[in-house]
């Protein structure tokens, strides 16, 4: 007697698909499962057993083998559990195979015959879609399965439901596309006085999707000002945030199975390890760049993160994804994130101030500022000072800004850019820090003066390649914030502003 069910298993993000067949046979009871399984695999015999023991059921005094097919494929996971034993009921004659041929199933079970949470729904959804499967899934995370439009779906808290459903006794309920709460009204742009330029400086970066560096005192608010940038970035579209929310279930970030549009805002301890950050470990797991997906990396302390660590940024901060290579795998997860940073002008934090820097100065300032190298200050378009902030305008009532406003100007900015794009066929162009080659050079049409000021400036400045054409990118933002299809020398001499060289290195 042989039974087959349909699953999944994951390199990534991409769903590679699974045929679990199940076959009983006369000789000595055994419990075998083939097929390259991980350890969370191997143990889940253990689980069906008691699972199928709280339904009143024995499995038989036979040989059970369960294949994984391809057999050369390493299979990772608990979500092996529910087809696993869905298979075993199918041989048994309890489930019905003729209605499981029809799904794709994923779920762990748990001893008392429950089915709960696992990694990766919402991109197992989508490729159920795309195969014309319906999918088995555990009730907790239906909701994450009906975003991705595949049906019919089958959300079950238990064993028993789940076949009283596939029976036809009794027909669970469709789930519920839910949305997450939104949480950017807690933290306000007007909250923040003073600091007028370092405001401007984080709307050119949300217009344009700019990297941005904040070099200042300790106290001086670079990091209450990165965490309202998410606040004035435009809501994800329902494009990107299936993008995002499937890298955060292959993660198991997803709570409850509620999509959210806000922006990712990730924001790492300094400690962080390479593979934390940029991903990988022995599952080569989604790493903090790719969980920032389409939103905001900040990285408090820059100096202090590992070096070996920031350098590994600098590939995916060019091409939008990374790449994790193993002996038995290659993974590529997408990166397309936008960098905040902050940091202090050296270690004691008061380089320039002579009652409170310390001996050392300027020598330690250089020496601290050296973890960061050249080749990653190049590729953050926007690198600021941001002064201590006046008693006076701490003591101030009057309040800057909101978050609203500025929002609303940096979203007409984007629907700015979107008509040029438009314009020029440009595809899978979403910002202005995305323009490369001749798209660039189309978009960013300057006048005479604007163009010699710019070629003079990075003449006398050594100007990388790389560098002239982020700070074109970068005037080509502020023309938009501004309504301009033309960039012209106010445009290009903001742009040169923002490009300051860290204070210890001049």
């Amino acid at each position: 007697m042989l039974g087959r069910v349909n699953t999944i298993t994951f390199n990534g993000l991409e769903v590679l698909d699974v045929d679990l067949q199940v076959q009983m046979t006369s000789g000595l009871p055994n419990f075998i499962i083939v097929g390259l399984p991980d350890k969370a695999i191997a143990e889940s015999k253990e689980r069906v057993r008691s699972a199928l023991q709280s339904l009143k059921l024995q499995l038989p005094a036979k040989r059970i083998v369960i294949n994984l097919a391809p057999a050369d494929l390493l299979k990772e996971g608990s979500h092996f559990d529910l087809p696993i034993a869905l298979a075993v009921l199918a041989v048994m004659g309890v489930a019905p195979s003729d209605k499981l041929k029809d799904y794709l199933v994923m779920g762990e079970l748990s001893l008392d015959g429950s089915i709960l949470p696992v990694n990766g729904v919402l991109p197992a959804a989508i490729a159920a879609k795309r195969r014309g499967l319906g999918l088995i899934c555990p009730a907790a995370q239906g909701s994450e399965a009906m975003w991705a439009g595949v049906a019919p779906i089958a959300a079950a808290a238990n064993l028993t439901e789940l076949l009283n459903h596939l029976k036809g006794n009794r027909l669970l309920p469709e789930p519920e596309a839910k949305q997450a709460e939104a949480k950017l009204s807690l933290l306000d742009m007007a909250d923040v006085k003073g600091q007028e330029s370092a405001k401007k400086a984080l709307e050119v970066a949300a217009a344009g999707g700019h990297n941005l560096l904040m070099i200042g005192p300790p106290g001086a608010g670079k990091s209450m000002l990165a965490a309202r940038l998410p606040g004035i970035l435009p809501p994800l579209t329902v494009e990107e945030a299936l993008e995002t929310s499937m890298i955060h279930s292959v993660a198991g970030e997803l709570k409850e199975g509620k999509i959210s549009f806000e922006r990712p805002f990730r924001a790492p301890h300094h400690n962080a390890s390479t593979p934390a950050l940029v991903g990988g470990g022995r599952k080569a797991t989604p790493g903090e760049i790719s969980l920032a997906h389409n939103g905001v990396l900040f990285l408090d302390e820059l100096p202090e993160f590992n070096k070996s660590t920031l350098e590994a940024l600098r590939q995916p901060l060019e091409n939008g994804y990374v790449s994790i290579a193993r002996v038995n795998a290659h993974t590529t997860y997408p990166a397309n994130f936008q960098l905040v940073a902050a940091m202090n002008p050296c270690r004691c934090g008061h380089l320039g101030e002579p009652a409170l820097e310390c001996a050392r100065a300027p020598q330690c300032a250089a020496e601290y500022q050296a973890k960061i190298s050249g080749p990653l200050l190049d590729r953050i378009d926007i690198q600021i000072e941001v002064p201590a902030v006046s008693p006076w305008d701490l003591a101030g009532v009057k309040k800057g800004e909101s978050s609203d406003l500025i929002r609303k100007r940096v979203m007409e900015a984007r629907e700015f850019q979107q008509a040029r794009f438009k314009a020029m066929g440009a595809k899978n162009v979403r910002t202005n820090a995305d323009l490369k080659g001749k798209l660039l050079e189309d978009a960013a049409e300057m006048f005479d003066d604007a163009k010699s000021l710019l070629i003079t400036f990075a003449e006398k400045n050594k100007l990388s390649a790389r560098a002239y054409h982020r700070t074109l990118r970068l005037a080509r933002t502020i023309a938009d914030l501004q309504k301009e299809t033309k960039i012209n020398k106010l445009h290009v001499a903001e742009a040169l502003s923002y490009r300051r060289s860290l204070p210890g290195r001049r």
